[in-house]
């Protein structure tokens, strides 16, 4: 029995300016920017929501599913997931395409302009759910708007739970296609700014929306996260990390650490608790996939954080 991860694969391609935007943004010329950086630093780093999921829970010691679609460009991932042991059976390539991918370039003080080319990604409701065999739990991460809705809709028609993950699709969808998800849904996880917007386009406070679902989980950053479920807030303090080196992948660690706590009946403050460990370890290390604990590891983290034994 597998986890269906839902999303996107994409590469990133990540720039470092050694000198910072403002000094070369000229305020009251923008109505004519024409700029050039120059970014003697570059790494290209495996992503996509799905992709970073599915690497988290293969670190757990599962054996996720990856739904995706990706372009002509996918070879080096192809083969990364085959290193990695992770399975490509549902993940479409599209010819003519190029695989998604993000262009970000940093300054010195940490400010960033992204480009964000979808690609192959705008094709995902090409994907179905019902394709797949042996899926005991799913989740619907960021990916082409279209694949999104059709996913929830055929997971809700399998009997198959799942996480309704909008993140930062969600400014693609209104308030009643979000309700309608959550419907749809047997589980919700967002941001704090995620949740401010979540609310803002649906109407309703957290209280409300987690009504709708059996549990809607509120990451907060360094102040932890809160899991609303039968009516009462379960508060999950953050695991201290050894280094803050990058906050990229944290978010798509956690629902790693969290769909595995479901999928294997944990309850909700220990499922949560492991999710921050993942993310915990994730911020450590830069890029989406580079960290690599073993499951010992995975296990002291967990044990030094909360005092308590995972398995």
């Amino acid at each position: 029995m597998s986890i269906l991860v839902c999303g996107s694969v994409a590469y990133d391609t990540i720039m470092v300016f050694h000198d910072r935007f403002k000094n070369h943004i000229l305020p009251d010329q923008i109505h004519l920017l024409n700029v050039s950086f120059m970014v003697p630093d570059m790494r290209r780093e495996f992503g996509g929501c799905a992709g970073n999921i599915a690497y988290g829970l293969r670190l757990l010691g599962e054996d996720p599913l990856i739904m995706a679609t990706v372009g002509d460009d996918a070879a080096p991932y192809f083969e990364r997931l085959a290193k990695l042991g992770l399975r490509r059976d549902h993940v479409r390539q599209v010819a003519g395409s190029f695989t998604a991918q993000a262009f970000i370039t940093t300054d010195l003080d940490d400010n960033q302009i992204t480009a964000f080319h979808p690609g192959a990604m705008n094709h995902s409701h090409l994907n179905r759910v019902d394709a797949t065999s042996g899926v005991r739990l799913g989740i619907v991460a960021p990916d082409g708007r279209e694949g999104m809705l059709s996913h929830c809709e055929q997971f809700a028609a399998a009997g198959i739970p799942f996480v309704f993950d909008p993140g930062q699709g969600l400014p693609m969808f209104d308030g009643e296609t979000l309700l309608k998800c959550l419907n749809q849904a047997s589980y919700c996880t967002v941001n704090d700014y995620e949740a401010r917007l979540l609310s803002e386009r649906t109407g309703l406070g957290l209280n409300a929306l987690a009504e709708r679902v059996e549990a809607l989980i509120v990451t907060l950053g360094a102040e932890g996260s809160h899991v609303y479920t039968g009516g009462e807030r379960i508060e999950v303090a953050a695991v201290p990390a050894q280094t803050l080196a990058d906050p990229t992948g944290c978010g798509d660690a956690y629902r790693a650490g969290l769909l595995y706590g479901i999928a294997n009946g944990y309850d909700w403050l220990r499922s949560a608790r492991l999710a921050s460990v993942m993310g915990a370890i994730k911020i450590a290390c830069r890029g989406a996939q580079n960290h690599a604990p073993t499951r010992d590891e995975i296990a002291t983290t967990f044990e030094e954080a909360f005092g308590e034994k995972l398995w």
